[in-house]
């Protein structure tokens, strides 16, 4: 395992906050679903519109697909943008209609990732969640707490740079890449989200020096 900030970062936030066992779901297709809703909007949301559309029957593709538009509205309508995110989510369904879910989570992450972000509403977040926590595969999920945090130490990027400096700081493991990114999400919640700067734990580490994209 390389020694050098970022896991020295990862370290302190697991010492502190402890195992966050993410994602929360009963299937990948569960997982697709809430990366989808989860876009702009509290995770305490997508847990209620989840919960509707347990109940109406419709957390399996094909289901979704066919589902009424107008009561698929009304469920996601908590996770705020609820037409866009009702579009996206039949756009999503017919998607994986079409195209089995166990054969395309085994093919090429690189692959994968490119065909996932040609669905319409899919972007780099998303698309790298699905493939994180759906797939299981290797791909680091960059938010914007870890924007901030990264900014806070000393490195500003753009959504693939910074993917790229963990990813070729850290171990290739799918299992810390799940736990790494939960944990940035709790942390900034827990003490950005306050503003509790005096108190932050990484304070005095500086990741100005670690090499990562463009060095």
């Amino acid at each position: 395992m390389k020694n050098n900030q970022l896991i020295e970062i990862y370290r302190i936030l697991l010492d502190e906050l402890g195992p966050q066992y993410w994602w929360p779901a009963d299937t990948a297709f569960e997982v697709v679903v809430g990366a989808i809703l989860t876009q702009q909007t509290k995770w305490s949301n997508v847990e209620k519109a989840i919960g509707g559309l347990k109940e109406e029957g419709w957390l399996e593709p094909c289901s979704l697909a066919d589902a009424d538009i107008s009561r698929l509205e009304e469920i996601v309508k908590c996770c705020g943008f609820f037409r866009q995110k009702a579009s996206r989510l039949k756009n999503i369904a017919r998607f994986f209609m079409k195209n089995d879910m166990e054969e395309l989570f085994s093919i090429p992450v690189d692959e994968l990732r490119e065909i996932l972000l040609s669905i319409r509403g899919v972007g780099n977040e998303t698309a790298d969640c699905i493939i994180l926590y759906a797939a299981g595969r290797p791909k680091f999920v960059i938010d914007a707490y870890t924007t901030r945090i990264m900014k806070c130490l000393g490195r500003e990027g753009n959504y693939i740079q910074l993917q790229r400096l963990f990813e070729s700081c850290l171990p290739e493991d799918v299992e810390m890449y799940k736990e790494y990114h939960a944990l940035i999400v709790e942390y900034s919640k827990a003490f950005c989200g306050k503003k509790r700067c005096e108190d932050c734990l990484l304070k005095g580490i500086s990741t100005d020096k670690v090499h990562g994209y463009g060095h």
